[in-house]
Parts: structure tokens; sequence; C-alpha cells
């Protein structure tokens, strides 16, 4: 597998909510990853992905809640999100994609 293809494996998706905007203003990305991935493979991948140099990566694992499903009880997955501080000059805009 090529080193690219891990990386897209690390990082799922961007984080797009109301708290992740505010997050923006202070140079900051959220990205949900994989729920194995741990801080230094983050880095990796989103500076070779972005092109960007990370400052620092703070993580947060966000357990599935419990909910019905057609009557029956179903468990939502857990999800890991990553913070991903950018040093300064470096940007990342997310909302291209949609």
């Amino acid at each position: 597998m090529s080193a690219k293809a891990e990386h897209y494996d690390v990082i799922r998706k961007p984080v797009i909510t109301e708290k992740a905007t505010m997050a923006s203003e202070a140079n900051a990305v959220v990205f949900e990853v994989s729920i194995d991935s741990n801080k230094p493979q983050i880095k990796e991948a989103v500076e070779a992905l972005f092109g960007v140099k990370v400052k620092a990566v703070n993580t947060t694992i966000t357990k599935g809640k419990a909910k019905r499903f057609r009557g029956q009880m179903g468990r939502r997955k857990d999800v890991k999100k990553a913070y991903v501080t950018l040093e300064e000059g470096n940007t990342i805009d997310v909302t291209t994609g949609l």
C-alpha cells in the first residue's frame, strides 16, 4: 500500500461544526481520525496531505451513544477527533470540498 493511502486511512474527514469553526479562528483544524491512530501518525498525515507545518495535535474520543433502531437497541460507533493546531502562516480550507 502506498504512503498516501495510509495517510487517508488515518484521517477520515474534516469535522465542520460550530465548535470546529471556533477552533479555526485559533489556527486549528478538526478532523475525524481512525480510532487506533496516534498523535505522531496524525501529524505526519496532515503535513503530507495538506503540505502544512503542524504545531500540536490534541485528541479526544467520544463514546458512541446507545440509540434505538427500528425498535431494537443499537450502539453508535466511538469517534476519535483530532484538533490540529497549525504553525503561523499555514492554513487548511476544509470548506472547499463541499
